[in-house]
This record gives structure tokens, sequence and C-alpha cells, in this order.
């Protein structure tokens, strides 16, 4: 009681049975070796964190190497296609309108598009050269071969 008076509460004022010396409330009440173990479980819990989230880091590291690899690339030049093209391209469902020219990247689609046109605009007046020559048929159908 005189050294509870003298330190308070808060000092170390408690002996616990095989200890030599005076210790506060909290070390006296305390177990060292439980915690040890705590601290040994909290340190083994933080290594499985890190290697878990190493894992994770891997497999998306490896996912996204896969999905590079299966990027489409342009037949034209032959340059790999973007996001946004990607997801162009790709079948979305059974109404929907699909890509005119799936095989080629924005560029060479904008490039094949005006060709296209041009194409289409001159296409008239090499169409009548085209209707001017008469089709020739051979004497009927395949059928009339066998009727003698």
């Amino acid at each position: 009681m005189k050294q509870l008076q003298e330190h308070g509460p808060a000092g170390a004022v408690f002996r616990r049975f095989g200890r030599p010396h005076n210790q506060t409330l909290i070390e006296a009440i305390g177990n060292p070796r439980r915690e040890a173990y705590d601290a040994r479980k909290q340190a083994e819990y933080a290594a499985r964190q890190r290697e878990h989230k190493e894992e994770l880091r891997r497999i998306a590291a490896q996912h996204r190497a896969e999905r590079e690899a299966n990027r489409p690339v342009c037949a034209d030049c032959g340059t790999r296609f973007t996001d946004e093209r990607w997801k162009a391209i790709e079948p979305t469902g059974w109404g929907a309108p699909r890509d005119t020219h799936p095989h080629l990247c924005d560029d060479c689609k904008q490039r094949a598009i005006t060709a296209e046109r041009q194409a289409e605009q001159a296409g008239p007046e090499h169409q009548e050269h085209d209707q001017a020559v008469p089709e020739q048929k051979a004497g009927g159908t395949w059928l009339s071969r066998f009727r003698g």
C-alpha cells in the first residue's frame, strides 16, 4: 500500500511470482509467451497475405500477356488493334450490325471505305460498258444435253 501511495496505480508497484523486480500493472498481468505467439502468428499471416497478393499479381500479368497475344492484327498494315477497335469487331448479338471490315484497323478501314466509295462513284460509267456485251448461252440448260 505504501508503494501504491508513493507511485500511484500506473507505477511499477506490482510484484509477480518468479520475477525479481516490480512491474507496472500491464506488465504484471501480461503473458509474454502468448504475446510472442500472437506476434509470430501475425507475421505468418502477413507473409501469407503478401504471397497471395504476389500470386494474384502474377496471374493478372499472365492474363494480360495472354490477352495481348490474342489481340487481332490488321490484315493490311500489321498493327495491333486498339481495345476500342477490338471491342467493335466482337459479335454482340443476333440483331446487331456487323462491322464492314473486321480484319482492318481503323485507319485501313477508312482508306478501304474511301476506295469503295470512289469505285462506286466511278462505277456507273463502267457498268454501261459491261451491259453492252450480250450474254452468250450454250443452248439451254444442262438437262437439254441428255434429251436427244
